[in-house]
């Protein structure tokens, strides 16, 4: 049991995709009594399973899953939402005395549920129809231009086609009087934050272990390639066609990820599937980069070297001696 008064433990591992955060979590829970808090921006939307790698049945029994299939398509799930159902997930948790581990890639989700958000500008309708009309006649490099001049680094880490987070940057700058748009999501979840808030802290209220699992760039180019022929042998171009069957559409923001929209496209007749398989390799490449990059400014990652180490049980054997070691496990 805790003791009153005193932080309660948390364990979080991120890292970029691919890089085997869930198969070195299910290694870990069958050492340490602990459920897994999914910090994915795509993992809650129902019947997106194989496009976004959801743990699978037998993972889930291995440990179980939380903040996984909670949302449809059409909704908008955000990292406000995301730190409210995380931190009852991580309570109830704590309440079956297990330990809770916070699991995922998004970078923003795992931010804003250790650092707090304070409250995001509001949108700014007036400003997106303008925006969004000039995206349309010109198309969204434009904005992505504009965005450049105004804040640079965030530019940097938008897609030029990303039309959605363009126009929240753009927003956030336009309110908060200056270039500031650090917040905007990262990923492939167009849409998936609100975003625009400040990190209300510098320090987590958690006794907090984070550990970053990466790989040497050439093994987890090769694990990705793996990871997206194996997605398309289980059946991703069924999975969108039941998406779209099912009243989805190209429009939403779930629908954008990647994968999703590259098969859209081959569906709707505009791409070769083997083209469509070449782009999200190159895409879930530079989304994995992208991931590093976000959480590399991170100092109170503990990174480990899954190959170094000498595989995924030996990564999940050192995450068990920093929890016993520093006492997170009681």
């Amino acid at each position: 049991m805790s003791q009153p008064g005193r932080a309660e433990p948390l364990l979080v591992i991120v890292g970029p995709t691919a890089v085997g955060k869930t198969a070195v979590a299910v290694r870990l829970a069958s050492r340490v009594p602990m459920e897994v808090v999914s910090a994915d921006s795509r993992q809650v939307y129902r019947g997106m399973d194989i496009g976004t790698g959801k743990p699978t049945e037998a993972e889930r029994q291995a440990v179980p899953h939380h903040l996984i299939d909670i949302a449809e398509p059409h909704e908008r799930y955000h990292a406000a939402r995301f730190r409210q159902d995380a931190l009852c997930a991580i309570a109830d948790i704590r309440g079956r005395g297990r330990l809770p581990a916070v699991v995922g890639g998004t970078g923003l989700y795992v931010r804003a549920l250790l650092k707090g958000l304070d409250p995001a500008p509001p949108a700014d309708p007036v400003l997106r129809r303008e925006l969004d009309c000039l995206a349309r006649e010109r198309g969204p490099g434009v904005l992505h231009a504009r965005l450049r001049e105004q804040d640079p680094a965030t530019a940097e880490r938008l897609h030029p086609n990303d039309r959605v987070r363009l126009v929240r940057a753009l927003e956030i700058a336009r309110a908060a009087g200056r270039a500031r748009a650090a917040d905007v999501p990262e990923g492939p979840g167009r849409g998936a934050a609100p975003s625009g808030a400040s990190w209300a802290s510098t320090t987590a209220p958690f006794r907090l272990l984070m550990v970053g699992l990466q790989q040497p760039r050439a093994a987890l180019s090769r694990r990705i390639v793996e990871r997206v022929h194996a997605m398309v042998a289980r059946g991703m171009i069924e999975e969108v066609r039941r998406l779209l069957a099912a009243g989805g559409t190209e429009g939403l923001p779930a629908m954008d990820g990647i994968g999703y929209r590259h098969f859209c496209a081959v569906l709707g007749g505009r791409m070769p599937e083997p083209e469509a398989v070449r782009l999200m390799i190159r895409d879930t490449g530079r989304y994995a980069k992208r991931q590093m990059t976000w959480f590399a400014r991170d100092p109170e990652v503990r990174w480990l070297d899954v190959d170094a180490l000498g595989g995924l049980d030996a990564a999940a054997a050192r995450i068990l001696e920093h929890l016993t070691t520093e006492g997170l496990l009681e």
